[in-house]
């Protein structure tokens, strides 16, 4: 189940939780963080740069997403439950997570980005279905 903190993931992560009770199966939490942009580097003219800060400030902000994906995850019963951090492009580094761990479905949420922003550039949730070589089940949040 990859997670971003979003209503989207966390109801990505309850079905997930649903599934794998049923089936007796583990959960594995992902959240990808991106690499700081190259503005940062333009900015180091005026301050001094740091290239770690971000990237350090961004794993650390998804390590808090996992764990509280874990968190909920247990409240809810789910007890196989485990987190992952990977830096990366998200729908590709989600992919190669699952062909690493020989994960069976992937639970991802669906933010419902506009048509217009989906139809130009696609949604992680898309990407992930197109690229996957296993099941995938998209949850969408229908408010």
């Amino acid at each position: 189940v990859p997670v971003d903190g979003s209503d989207a993931s966390h109801e990505a992560l309850l079905a997930a939780g649903d599934i794998a009770s049923k089936y007796g199966s583990e959960i594995k939490i992902l959240c990808v963080y991106r690499h700081h942009s190259p503005l940062e580097t333009s900015l180091s003219m005026v301050r001094p740069y740091e290239p770690d800060k971000p990237d350090k400030a961004l794993k650390e902000y998804a390590t808090e997403i996992v764990e509280n994906a874990k968190k909920i995850a247990r409240e809810h019963g789910f007890e196989k439950v485990s987190g992952y951090v990977k830096q990366g492009q998200p729908a590709r580094t989600i992919v190669s997570f699952a062909q690493d761990h020989k994960i069976e479905l992937i639970v991802i949420g669906n933010r419902g980005s506009g048509d217009i922003e989906g139809f130009l550039l696609g949604s992680v949730s898309h990407k992930v279905t197109s690229l996957a070589h296993c099941h995938c089940l998209t949850i969408k949040t229908i408010k």
